[in-house]
């Protein structure tokens, strides 16, 4: 990814940005980084590609806090938009798998957020930056 001085817009899909907003401190800041790198075509050293989801069609930033895990699901695959897909505590009791509920709910809004691009980059004048 080449690093860019100029943002990418950062999209929040559904509920991403309360799910987020309603993790501890730490957890926030250390997601919102990863999220603050992605929008400046940087990745963070801990994002990684989430299984299935061909690179950067979803990449999954994690963190730890107080022995429970946190993770926030974006895709980078838009020129000028970084998409929030899915924010969450891990709930699988079966290692790092991550459920199927949760898979669907990303896949569902990966396919909204390539719909919400295509009808964005068509309507230029509405924008924001």
């Amino acid at each position: 990814m080449e690093a860019s001085t100029t943002p990418k817009q950062l999209i929040w899909l559904g509920s991403t940005r309360a799910d987020l907003r309603a993790f501890p401190q730490p957890v926030r800041q250390a997601l919102g980084y990863a999220l603050y790198l992605a929008q400046m075509g940087e990745k963070h050293l801990e994002a990684k590609p989430l299984k299935g989801f061909g690179g950067a069609g979803g990449l999954e930033a994690v963190d730890d806090h107080a022995g429970e895990t946190y993770r926030a699901v974006y895709t980078v695959k838009f020129a000028e938009a970084v998409y929030v897909l899915h924010a969450f505590q891990k709930k699988s009791v079966r290692g790092r798998a991550t459920s199927q509920r949760d898979i669907d709910l990303i896949k569902a809004r990966l396919q909204w957020a390539q719909e919400h691009y295509a009808q964005w980059q068509h309507a230029p004048h509405t924008r924001q930056r």
